[in-house]
């Protein structure tokens, strides 16, 4: 089942350099979530705390809560790796296992976590490279390593590959910024059938994508060098591009700076 997320009061820090500063917000589920802004501020600093990415870079830490429905992700109780299990992650660039078949990109994550059956794999396999589009495709080669595909195949089987371990959010990490406009598409028509089972947060330097395909959109700013990444305003994606309160809004979407 696709949960919500609750970000409060949330500060992120690399070491005493502080990034991001005071976010507030909240993900919908079975929805999607654009986070949009100029280059360093915040957005995938954001993006990596919401399932502890983030803490793979030595020194980092945070303030603030972030609370997947009614649990704490940074409860003492908690394992980081099992939150990464429930709120999946596709990054910037594919990064199929490239050693790896494309099945066992694909049960890569089942594999780690438990023992299970042949005969239950192949279902895994089928049902993810459906559900990420890329099963007529590759059907008949599923020996072949992932590595042979195209920029766009290789991008869905990291999403099939991210939804076979059956987690409740998707974040993506600009899946798109690496692929020519006919992959680009898609991987958008994809998040718009995900988002009928999953919480998506996408971030994305491309604002005709976000409007394409998200429903409520975030608008992150930094006041300047060395200064630390704010949420400036969040609202329907609607909204944000037809109507938007602040004016730092409005002149990041008119192209005024950015």
């Amino acid at each position: 089942m696709a949960k919500r997320i609750d970000v409060s009061h949330l500060n992120v820090y690399y070491s005493n350099f502080l990034a991001v500063e005071d976010v507030t917000l909240a993900v919908e589920p079975k929805a999607v979530t654009a986070f949009i802004g100029p280059s360093g501020c915040g957005k995938s600093t954001v993006l990596r705390t919401l399932n502890r990415m983030h803490e793979v870079t030595p020194g980092a830490r945070i303030e603030g809560k972030i609370m997947l429905d009614h649990e704490d992700i940074y409860g003492a109780d908690i394992d980081p790796v099992n939150v990464r299990s429930t709120i999946g992650m596709v990054f910037q660039k594919p990064n199929p296992f490239p050693t790896m078949s494309i099945y066992g990109n694909v049960v890569a994550g089942i594999k780690l976590k438990k023992r299970t059956k042949r005969s239950e794999l192949d279902d895994v396999v089928e049902a993810s490279l459906r559900g990420a589009n890329l099963w007529e495709e590759v059907k008949d080669r599923l020996d072949r390593p992932g590595s042979v595909l195209s920029g766009g195949q290789q991008q869905r089987l990291c999403i099939a590959r991210a939804i076979a371990i059956q987690p409740q959010v998707l974040l993506m990490d600009e899946p798109c910024s690496a692929l020519d406009p006919i992959s680009t598409l898609a991987i958008e028509e994809l998040i718009h059938e995900l988002k009928q089972s999953y919480t998506i947060v996408i971030v994305t330097h491309n604002m005709q994508q976000a409007a394409r395909v998200s429903d409520t959109t975030a608008f992150f700013n930094i006041a300047g060098t060395g200064k630390p990444g704010k949420l400036i305003e969040m609202n329907t994606t609607a909204n944000i591009f037809s109507s938007p309160t602040e004016k730092a809004t409005e002149d990041y979407i008119s192209g005024r700076f950015g």
